[in-house]
């Protein structure tokens, strides 16, 4: 056996849990350093449907507080947001210092699904090519950390996930009536996401793509990726002693059975 086939070998075997612990656990000193040097983290998720975006943000942000990192997942514009300037209703979630901030789906929207449904007009489709790499670059100027992922994943493994969501009760939710037209549209999302790398992949804010075949995989390696794009340091961490109770024989609690419990069947 060959060096490159034994290598090859060594990458197919691992051990998901156990990797997914060790970067959970270098999560947590990223984010305490982000928090005590007052980093503004942005990091975007964009892809196909059912590409494993949301299953990779959830891992993400298991171990993390909830007050530092989180998670922006916008539903459709409304009327007045429809009016605004488009980067409007996303700058709002832009994170102060000391916090990340996820996007699942972003102002990306409308290079993707807006423009294959015909939910903006060329005009806007245009603007928003020539500007999103210059405000991309002004919130870099500003001291945000922007980190876009792209996962990539084929129509036959879409097909097998739709088909899963659709079968499982537990899933069902995931599937919407967007999810049929993004079949029935391969090849316009194709053309537009394209589109959208030739004018968006820029050396300030670039695209990272994903290969999300393997969910699993994918997770491992978008968390070991975005550790290694922002420079951390581990800190020590400070010892805690719980205090003792405070004598409580002073004070009478009333009954147990004034409150009403939970009943208990398991």
């Amino acid at each position: 056996m060959d060096k490159e086939t034994t290598s090859n070998s060594k990458k197919k075997k691992f051990n998901y849990d156990q990797e997914l612990k060790i970067l959970h656990t270098e999560l947590v000193h990223m984010q305490e350093w982000v928090k005590n040097q007052g980093l503004k983290v942005v990091i975007l998720f964009e892809g196909r449907d059912a590409s494993g975006k949301g299953g990779t943000i959830k891992r993400f942000t298991e171990p993390l507080n909830p007050r530092i990192c989180k998670v922006v997942a916008l539903g459709v514009p409304t009327e007045k947001e429809k009016s605004q300037w488009y980067f409007q209703r996303y700058v709002q979630y832009l994170p102060a210092a000391g916090e990340i901030v996820l996007f699942d789906r972003s102002w990306y929207n409308r290079a993707g699904v807006e423009k294959v449904m015909g939910f903006c007009t060329d005009d806007e489709y245009d603007e928003f090519l020539r500007s999103c790499p210059e405000f991309e670059r002004m919130l870099v100027r500003s001291g945000i950390i922007v980190l876009k992922y792209w996962f990539s994943v084929s129509d036959e493994e879409q097909e097998r996930r739709f088909k899963n969501r659709i079968s499982n009760p537990l899933k069902r939710w995931k599937f919407s009536p967007m999810d049929l037209q993004s079949r029935s549209r391969w090849l316009e999302y194709s053309k537009a996401k394209d589109q959208m790398f030739a004018h968006t992949d820029t050396k300030q804010v670039p695209w990272f793509v994903v290969d999300s075949e393997n969910k699993k995989k994918a997770r491992l390696n978008c968390i070991s990726h975005v550790l290694s794009k922002i420079p951390y340091e581990h800190m020590d961490i400070q010892p805690i002693e719980l205090p003792s109770l405070p004598d409580g024989k002073s004070y009478v609690r009333p009954p147990m059975d004034y409150q009403t419990f939970v009943p208990e069947k398991f």
